[in-house]
């Protein structure tokens, strides 16, 4: 997952380079590469993270910034800012389907320490 999130932030990357150079392009840019490698380092952080609470803590801005990437990518997409609908596409899907996955581990984990609670 580390490998897979940073991956999905460097085609983010690289889709941002083909923003216009605007206020508007800018902008998008700006705030999909901070989100998106939010997403990334802030596995990486979870994945050292000291208790299940931290990793919950941890994990629920993993979660957050995954779905803003989300946001400004569907800004991207309808603003038509760009013509690069395979690619969004793509990081869309991908992004969708990591963002499933980091709610399923906090939904584990929860349960799990839920579960510990009442015996």
């Amino acid at each position: 997952m580390k490998q897979r999130s940073k991956k999905n932030a460097l085609a983010v990357i690289k889709l941002a380079e083909k923003l216009p150079n605007n206020r508007v392009g800018w902008t998008f840019t700006d705030q999909i590469i901070r989100s998106s490698t939010s997403v990334a380092a802030n596995y990486r952080a979870a994945c050292r993270a000291k208790s299940d609470k931290d990793f919950i803590s941890k994990m629920e801005t993993v979660v957050e910034e995954a779905d803003e990437t989300l946001f400004w990518l569907e800004m991207i997409d309808e603003s038509e800012i760009l013509n690069e609908k395979e690619a969004i596409i793509y990081i869309t899907k991908e992004t969708n389907e990591l963002l499933s996955i980091f709610v399923a581990s906090v939904k584990t984990v929860k349960n799990r320490l839920n579960s510990n609670k009442n015996p």
